[in-house]
């Protein structure tokens, strides 16, 4: 089975093509995968129940952010690993600076071999579904009569 994507024109930001539009592609995801669902494909190659996968997914969900939390690296084998990353103000010198200005944490996942493997694999095809484009003297309000 073949990743789709779709082709988009966007205005090219920085660079020596700065402000010139090209064409790149973006993804497509086709469904989405539920917990649910990935708890049924994953207790169907093992013998836990559904149920029992949800309890260990629910586990290293709060394991892992107990760990996070207290400033671990979190290595889930093959799968990859997680960590924290933080965006903050910046100040002129050293001593001005403190935990206040922090503006953001973020979780960082890099994947491991077994997803580095799954992406180099993929195949690609382009998405047959074309987007219209709405003219610009279009109103997009629905009309009432």
């Amino acid at each position: 089975m073949a990743l789709k994507f779709r082709k988009v024109q966007r205005k090219v930001l920085s660079g020596d093509d700065k402000g010139k539009t090209k064409t790149y592609a973006v993804a497509k995801s086709s469904n989405y995968c539920d917990m649910e669902k990935l708890c049924e494909l994953i207790s169907s190659r093992s013998a836990m129940s559904s149920a029992d996968v949800k309890a260990i997914l629910d586990s290293l969900n709060w394991a892992m952010g107990l760990e996070l939390r207290s400033g671990s690296i979190v290595q889930v084998g093959e799968f990859g690993s997680f960590r924290f990353s933080v965006r903050s103000k910046g100040t002129e010198t050293e001593d001005a600076f403190n935990a206040s200005m922090i503006k953001k944490a973020r979780i960082i996942f890099s994947p491991g071999t077994s997803l580095r493997w799954a992406s180099e694999i993929t195949k690609f095809e382009e998405d047959d579904v074309k987007v219209v484009e709405k003219k610009e003297d279009e109103d997009d309000r629905p009309v009432i009569e």
